[in-house]
């Protein structure tokens, strides 16, 4: 092999050093771990009380919150007699905490600031909220932690819709009959799967690959150990973002670097706010052991820090002279083919465990065996479908491990507006 390869090989920074069924084995026996007992896995596998089975109920009118990365919206959805949704008086604004921190009292003063000029449409509230919390079997959440930088510490540990009730009460609204129910981004692209495709599959799983990355799926009550109900399904936020997953010595060095570097370590081996970052920690390694030239080292010094849309550039088009890592290389053949090859095995790499991650969650529903009633995935995210060569990794990887080890038959799909028509259907099924 030549010097590139070599750099590849030694850090294993290829898909080819996944080894791909003592990944799952191990991702299988986390969510299992999580399912059966609280703080026993790196997944917390998060039950949420609600069904796989929820319906859209035509003519009902239900207030959407969209709390999410830097924005918080808010709508109001309306099904008409053929299910099909219509989103009105449609507001965003900036997430509160996102700026500088804000306490309790501010934060749901943000919240109820956005939905007063919709709290008399409906008595039904669905709350999209991002971040990890555990559910209650009233359908409130309570917040684990913030990620993506929200700063709102008085939350963590109380129950949103409790408290959102208590502001708008405190401002002279009956919210005697109001009811909110609070669902993670992820499974609320589970519910828009089932919503949109209801006739053809034999069980669903949402998927996001944006800024960070998550999975839901349905799951039985009888195999939720720390659960006492034991019939029927329900929906699981795997958090799968927090798998506890090692590789190479370059993942470990670039993870201490992070904030937070005991969580996250999935997301931060495969999503958009980390691969670019991860990127180019790895070329700098690859810069100290002579695997570019010092024009190259030169070059890339003056540029700015990469990120996961530059990195994607390059494979994109790596003719582009506007595109500064093309600058980097002009002239050598050996630089360009070199970092070529870096940044394509980091990407197939992700690829593969991506695959790996919702081959598990398939597998966990015990679905797809019946190649006409596949596994939908409803994938969601920017990261997913921008990054260069993401996506085909993904369904390559899903294709040999999924189907053709394990005779499951999985259909991906992308469906609009997924967050805030997953949210609607929870809203109007409490």
């Amino acid at each position: 092999m030549g010097k590139t390869e070599d750099f590849i090989a030694k850090h294993m920074l290829s898909a080819a050093s996944v080894d791909e069924e003592k990944t799952l084995d191990f991702i299988l026996s986390e969510m299992r771990k999580g399912l059966d007992k609280e703080n026993s896995s790196s997944l917390q596998m998060i039950p949420t009380y609600v069904s796989p089975d929820s319906s859209i109920v035509p003519g009902k009118s239900v207030i959407v919150m969209d709390a999410g990365g830097t924005n918080f919206r808010t709508c109001l959805v309306t099904f008409d007699e053929n299910k099909r949704p219509m989103i009105t008086d449609f507001r965003k604004v900036g997430m509160p905490g996102l700026k500088e921190e804000v306490s309790a009292a501010e934060f749901y003063s943000v919240l109820a600031d956005n939905i007063e000029r919709l709290i008399n449409k409906s008595d039904r509230i669905g709350f999209c909220f991002s971040y990890a919390a555990s559910i209650t079997p009233e359908h409130d959440g309570i917040p684990i932690v913030f990620s993506k930088e929200i700063k709102a510490p008085e939350v963590i540990g109380k129950p949103l819709g409790k408290n959102l009730l208590a502001e708008l009460a405190r401002r002279g609204y009956d919210v005697s009959d109001k009811k909110v129910s609070v669902v993670n981004d992820t499974v609320a692209t589970l519910l828009a799967a089932k919503a949109e495709r209801p006739d053809w599959a034999s069980s669903y799983i949402g998927f996001i690959l944006g800024t960070g990355t998550n999975t839901a799926y349905s799951e039985n009550n009888s195999n939720i150990g720390k659960l006492s109900e034991k019939e029927g399904r329900q929906i699981i936020n795997v958090e799968s973002g927090c798998l506890a997953l090692e590789l190479g010595d370059l993942d470990k060095g670039f993870v201490s670097g992070t904030k937070d570097p005991a969580k996250y370590w999935f997301e931060k081996k495969i999503s958009g706010a980390y691969l670019g970052p991860f990127a180019a920690y790895v070329i700098d390694e690859a810069i100290k052991e002579g695997v570019f030239t010092n024009t190259f080292k030169e070059r890339y010094e003056k540029i700015e820090r990469l990120d996961t849309t530059r990195m994607s550039h390059y494979l994109e088009d790596c003719h582009n002279p506007d595109y500064d890592l093309v600058k980097c290389v002009e002239g050598s053949e050996e630089d360009a083919e070199a970092l070529y090859k870096i940044i394509k095995a980091i990407i197939e790499r992700a690829g593969k465990l991506t695959a790996i991650n919702l081959t598990a969650a398939v597998l966990m529903s015990g679905e797809g065996s019946d190649p006409r009633l596949p596994v939908v995935i409803n994938a969601d995210g920017t990261t997913f479908y921008k990054t260069a060569f993401l996506e085909f990794y993904t369904r390559l990887y899903l294709d040999q491990l999924l189907e053709k080890k394990h005779g499951r038959y999985f259909e991906i799909v992308h469906i609009d507006n997924s967050p805030t028509l997953g949210a609607a259907i929870a809203g109007l099924s409490v």
